[in-house]
């Protein structure tokens, strides 16, 4: 039977294996930029805009998240159960002890933010405060401040710029095929490479956000994986899912931008289930995190 270390072993490197694909599809992209329009400035152009549109929202994430989410700063006093957790972890893990927010909202949820462990953010819901137990709360905890050690705020702004950049380019690839290629390609089969574009701008985009999701999805696993070897106890965070998954509540404060934040998806009846539309999910299953926390040793 696998351990937690093997699992997160595994999604190390799957993590790394969509990264590494996702650059090699850019570079198929500029080769085939280089090919239809013998230059590569377009790729050029978009890398441009697409690091200096991210830049901000990385240097700023914690700032435009936590104002988005309405969450408060909080001292030891306010919750000390909650402050003590995660001063024990930060501890146990050799992290500093990130900043704790709080979020006035019934339903239990709660994120983490911040470019590295020393701009950590760890913000969670009153309803997540009284609705688990210490030993689920605990869980939580460690999994969003795994997410935090793993650098994940990092990836997945990297992430984001790159399909910034198969965006920007399958917009700009189709115009210039659509009202420059043909005319400058008549004799090459300009009509072929208008559909070629069609497709390319079509598709791109689509497989794009696959592989974001995709690489969340990688994340996601895990900081779970990475939040049991730090409490020893793996039935705290499977609990706490279960709790956070059956709550009827919708978070008020969510939108489509931040919902991929969450440690759980905080739109109620919007959870995906068939095979297809699972692509597209930025968290894995609450079932399956659940099977695969109590189904391994530590």
């Amino acid at each position: 039977m696998p351990t937690f270390y093997d699992e997160k072993e595994k999604n190390i490197r799957r993590t790394y294996f969509y990264l590494s694909g996702f650059f090699l599809f850019i570079i198929g992209i500029g080769w085939s930029l280089s090919y239809f329009f013998e230059t590569t400035a377009i790729l050029w152009i978009a890398v441009i805009i697409s690091v200096a549109m991210s830049f901000t929202s990385y240097w700023y994430s914690d700032k435009i998240v936590l104002s988005m989410s309405k969450a408060k700063e909080i001292k030891k006093d306010d919750y000390p159960e909650f402050y003590r957790i995660a001063e024990n972890l930060s501890i146990s893990k050799g992290l500093p002890m990130p900043r704790l927010f709080v979020v006035d909202d019934p339903h239990p949820n709660a994120f983490a933010t911040g470019r590295n462990p020393e701009h950590g953010v760890v913000a969670v819901t009153t309803g997540l405060l009284e609705k688990l137990n210490r030993q689920e709360l605990e869980g939580v905890v460690a999994h969003e401040m795994a997410h935090i050690e793993n650098y994940d705020i990092l990836i997945s702004s990297v992430v984001v710029v790159l399909v910034g950049v198969v965006v920007l380019v399958a917009d700009i690839f189709f115009r210039m095929a659509f009202f420059g290629g043909m005319r400058n390609r008549e004799g090459k089969g300009g009509v072929f490479i208008l559909i070629i574009a069609v497709v390319f701008m079509i598709l791109s985009p689509v497989l794009a956000q696959i592989m974001k999701f995709a690489i969340s999805r990688k994340r996601e696993y895990l900081a779970d994986t990475t939040a049991v070897l730090s409490t020893r106890y793996p039935e705290g965070l499977a609990s706490a899912l279960e709790k956070i998954s059956r709550d009827p509540n919708q978070l008020r404060t969510a939108s489509d931008s931040t919902a991929h934040m969450y440690i759980s998806n905080p739109f109620r009846g919007k959870e995906k289930k068939s095979w297809f539309r699972k692509l597209f999910m930025t968290h894995p299953p609450t079932e399956e995190r659940i099977k695969k926390i109590r189904g391994i040793d530590i």
